[in-house]
């Protein structure tokens, strides 16, 4: 009787994931040290779907927090330091990347990678026993949470209901030109060079009666 060999089912959490660097440092006084590069590498024969978690999602800015690697490739994740000031230094931050079949939500893999921020690569402190380090990194994160690491977006301000400052300095500017004297005008203590044509004075008042029409039509829509 012959034995039918099934592929053996992946535990959760059980599968290998292959990340590079396992460790992020940034350095304050080098512009380029902000911006790292995580590849993570897909080894297996079935696609992979991941997801970037992090302790401080505050402090960084991840492109791509969310993805999906084909067979037998990487892929890049940059991850940014946007929050670089002297009370983070020395502070260890963890990623955590969760991977999963295409198909399927269960994690089936996980990878943790630290990050941490020095004030300058010349300056770099002696390096601690092996064992002193694990320590430290397990007794800050022993009751640290990691939460979801979205892109950074921009915060969109809603637009004022008023006219801007350009539209009102343009009807300034309108009201002003139809003050001035007409070109040709004897009887005049202004200037020659601020007498204005008619043409002149025509392209004026059409502009201001366009900025007091669309005034007024501002007005009516706050008030509906």
């Amino acid at each position: 009787m012959q034995q039918q060999h099934r592929q053996p089912e992946l535990v959760e959490g059980s599968l290998p994931v292959f990340v590079f660097p396992t460790e992020l440092i940034f350095y304050a006084d080098e512009q380029t040290s902000h911006k790292q590069v995580l590849t993570l590498y897909n080894p297996y024969e079935f696609a992979l779907k991941f997801k970037v978690l992090c302790t401080a999602p505050n402090k960084y800015t991840v492109v791509d927090a969310t993805g999906a690697v084909k067979p037998q490739c990487c892929v890049d994740i940059v991850i940014r330091h946007r929050d670089v000031r002297a009370c983070h230094y020395g502070v260890y931050d963890k990623f955590r990347l969760q991977v999963s079949e295409q198909s399927q939500r269960k994690a089936l893999g996980r990878k943790e990678v630290t990050a941490t921020l020095r004030p300058s690569a010349s300056q770099e402190p002696p390096s601690p026993r092996p064992q002193d380090e694990e320590r430290k990194v397990k007794e800050q994160f022993a009751d640290s949470e990691f939460y979801e690491q979205t892109a950074f977006q921009t915060v969109s301000r809603p637009v004022a209901g008023g006219p801007s400052l350009l539209t009102v300095l343009l009807g300034l500017v309108c009201m002003a030109a139809l003050m001035l004297p007409t070109l040709g005008e004897q009887e005049s203590t202004v200037p020659v060079y601020l007498h204005l044509s008619v043409n002149k004075k025509l392209v004026a008042a059409y502009v201001l009666g366009k900025f007091k029409k669309k005034k007024k039509n501002s007005c009516n829509w706050l008030t509906e």
